[in-house]
């Protein structure tokens, strides 16, 4: 299982001082949708370039011409790119087109998805790589967890790797790590930790004691 920090309400200067901090405990840095608002794919470049030993995600949840954004991040220095399991087959079709040009991965997010198990039955004929099991900020807020999607999308995925994402933190990432999903993604349990480097070591040990236990 990997880690992967969700950078998503800091500044780049701040979260280029975290990833510092944690480095040794994650696997892949999340350039989170704010920061791409906020920086673009120049928040791509620098975090690859200060950080080359590890996986960078740009977090675009792409919904339309999805060959050209998608080639946009990836030619910025990205190994995954994300875009919307909502949004047209042909959208998600030309996200995978670019990753395959680039030798890079698509993953689908699968916030708001609606039918899941008939959705990536679907989206796994279309070739992808990775799919998100995503409980947005606001869904967290009605007291919706990951959970639930997580048991759908670890019964019925045949092919693809599954990652989860949606308030993990040291305390609750115990509860996901049983079903065995490729990626635990990790945002405010750790930015926003006392201690983000002892909230990331915690959560790495426990991911790779499952591996050991497996």
């Amino acid at each position: 299982m990997k880690l992967q920090i969700a950078l998503d309400d800091v500044t780049l200067e701040e979260a280029l001082a975290l990833v510092d901090r944690v480095k040794k405990y994650i696997d892949i840095i999340e350039i989170g949708t704010p920061l791409v608002y906020e920086y673009g794919m120049q928040a791509v470049r620098i975090m690859k370039e200060r950080f080359p030993d590890k996986e960078v995600l740009a977090d675009m949840k792409i919904m339309d011409a999805g060959c050209y954004e998608a080639e946009q991040a990836l030619r910025a220095g990205a190994d995954y790119v994300t875009v919307l399991g909502v949004t047209d087959n042909r959208t998600i079709k030309g996200c995978a087109e670019a990753a395959g040009k680039y030798g890079k991965e698509i993953v689908v997010d699968m916030i708001c998805v609606e039918q899941m198990e008939d959705r990536i039955s679907v989206l796994e004929e279309l070739g992808v790589h990775g799919l998100a099991v995503h409980t947005g900020t606001d869904q967290q807020a009605a007291g919706r967890t990951p959970l639930d999607d997580l048991k759908i999308m670890s019964s019925c995925v045949k092919n693809a790797k599954i990652s989860v994402a949606g308030g993990i933190s040291a305390e609750t990432v115990d509860k996901y790590v049983q079903y065995k999903p490729e990626v635990v993604i990790v945002g405010g349990g750790i930015c926003h930790a006392q201690d983000p480097e002892q909230a990331a070591k915690s959560i790495y040990q426990k991911l790779r004691e499952n591996k050991d236990e497996a």
